[in-house]
């Protein structure tokens, strides 16, 4: 007996599992590209998050640097001024706030007359006011956010040296290289809120930083931003002839720093450099 004919494989059985495990290959690769979308919007979610807390802690850095980096020039201007008194006999007259920068005399000392008739612009209840003479002194036009010191100075402690006039004191010998003498005394006032209590009296001079808000303080454009409604920072920004300033702790109103010129610290370096007596 013959064997049976041979049955010849058309090849379609093996098409047809080779198609089916194409579709499963299909789907496994649809399977993990759905699998990479969800791992991705999970992974975005989770850098939101991450970003979302640490975006309180960069702002809250950040604003501590500004702060810092305020400090360190208002101790550079402190040694600017007392660089000036010493070289000139005089703390420096306020520069004009309202001159843009770049413009003529931007930052510089604004004064009236000459020689010995020399004085202060700006001046009320024996005081001059306007915003620090950054050029004149060498110094940083703003602080850290931007906007102009404020500067005020006793008008007897930056007169000219040939019409010094003291501060009402009598003194002896007279000094013939300053124009203030041992006896002088400034007019500025530093209390710890307005209306209240002084922290330092009879000082020569200011200079304000108007913080973070910025209120009351002058542009590099030369104009004054709004004055704030705390009546603490309405001292140190009013600009009349109230020689009171608020220097104290921050509060969600009160952003101010405050740097005042020490009188004995201002007379001994003057004896230092043999200015006075």
């Amino acid at each position: 007996m013959s064997p049976p004919p041979h049955k010849q494989e058309t090849g379609t059985g093996f098409t047809g599992c080779h198609n089916m495990m194409r579709k499963q290959g299909n789907s496994a690769k649809a399977q993990q590209s759905g699998f990479t979308l969800v791992e991705m919007a999970i992974v975005m979610m989770i850098i939101g998050l991450l970003l979302g807390g640490l975006m309180p802690t960069l702002t809250t850095q950040m604003e501590v640097q500004r702060i810092n980096e305020t400090r360190k020039q208002m101790e550079e201007i402190q040694q600017a001024l007392l660089g000036f008194a010493i070289a000139n006999g005089r703390l420096p007259c306020p520069a004009d706030p309202a001159i843009a920068t770049g413009q003529a005399n931007a930052g510089m000392e604004a004064t009236t007359g000459s020689g010995s008739a020399m004085t202060c612009t700006n001046v009320g209840n024996n005081a001059a006011r306007g915003v620090l003479p950054w050029a004149t002194l060498g110094v940083y036009e703003t602080d850290a956010w931007g906007n102009r010191y404020t500067y005020r100075v006793s008008r007897d402690f930056a007169d000219a040296l040939g019409s010094a006039t003291y501060g009402g004191c009598t003194p002896s010998p007279t000094p013939t290289l300053a124009t203030f003498a041992l006896c002088s005394s400034g007019n500025l006032d530093v209390l710890v809120a307005s209306g209240g209590t002084s922290l330092v009296n009879n000082v020569p001079s200011v200079v304000i930083s108007h913080g973070k808000n910025g209120a009351g303080a002058y542009t590099q454009q030369g104009t004054q931003l709004p004055v704030s409604s705390d009546a603490d920072e309405q001292e140190n920004s009013d600009g009349s002839a109230d020689n009171n300033y608020v220097s104290k702790a921050p509060t969600p109103s009160f952003d101010d720093h405050i740097l005042w010129l020490s009188q004995n610290i201002l007379l001994n370096r003057m004896v230092t450099a043999g200015k006075l007596p």
